[in-house]
């Protein structure tokens, strides 16, 4: 089984793709607001196409089901998706309610969302915290701007998720907090519980998928994002040699060999 983040792993939005070596002929995957946003390298779509014919292959996100329904990855079967980071486990596209109850279940000892609202407001009334989202009340993200933004701002949201049993994760121009109950590797593993997998092999960039990158078979992570900043290289990881939409190519050849 292949389980794969999707931002800054496999799809790339414009600027994103270019953090390294130019890839040719980008082929845009997302649309929003008639505006092409993501892009992904036309050899990682075809390589990755291929592969779902004969592994399953498992889109694992922290965006949020309609987030990821505006993402198309022509010719790639993908009957399992994680999304809302962990919270949603899509089957042939459709929410299972067994796991919508589950994590609700697992939520239940930790600070709500509506408390996490009430506790984060003061952090978000930044001059650069530009938006505010909630993902399906499981979890909130804001956009903000870098350049603008406070370095002891992280720190403060570090804080205060901390104290509500939350986490952050900081990801280009978004900071998304989250209960740390709340992970891709639990709605991971129920995948592999139902399809009987015996080797994970997975990809990701960012804190949020640490803890699925841990529990796979086989790691591999981009040399770029969040764990590649803060330097993350625990023993086995494969790490691409390639930042920025290049990296994708790396990733499904190391899927395709692993």
């Amino acid at each position: 089984m292949i389980a794969s983040d999707l931002d800054r792993t496999l799809i790339y939005s414009e600027a994103a793709m270019r953090l390294g070596e130019p890839v040719a002929d980008p082929v845009c995957v997302e649309v929003y607001e008639g505006r092409p946003i993501s892009f992904v390298s036309p050899l990682a779509l075809a390589g990755l196409a291929e592969l779902s014919r004969r592994v399953d292959v498992v889109p694992t996100t922290t965006r949020t089901v309609a987030q990821y329904e505006r993402v198309s990855l022509p010719g790639v079967r993908t009957p399992f998706a994680i999304t809302t980071n962990g919270g949603r486990l899509l089957v042939d596209g459709v929410a299972c309610p067994d796991w919508d109850r589950a994590v609700a279940d697992e939520l239940a000892d930790s600070a709500a969302y509506e408390e996490a609202v009430l506790a984060l407001a003061g952090a978000f009334d930044r001059p650069w915290v530009l938006k505010v989202r909630d993902a399906e009340r499981l979890f909130l993200y804001t956009v903000f701007d870098r350049a603008l933004a406070d370095p002891d701002w992280f720190g403060e949201l570090d804080s205060v998720a901390g104290g509500l049993g939350w986490t952050v994760s900081v990801q280009g121009r978004k900071a998304y907090v989250v209960p740390a109950a709340l992970t891709k590797q639990a709605a991971l593993a129920e995948v592999v519980r139902r399809t009987g997998a015996t080797r994970v092999v997975a990809a990701g960039d960012s804190l949020l998928d640490q803890g699925f990158l841990e529990a796979a078979d086989v790691a591999i992570r981009p040399a770029h994002g969040e764990l590649h900043d803060a330097g993350w290289c625990p023993p086995g990881l494969i790490v691409t040699r390639r930042a920025g939409g290049g990296a994708a190519e790396e990733i499904v050849d190391l899927f395709a060999q692993a």
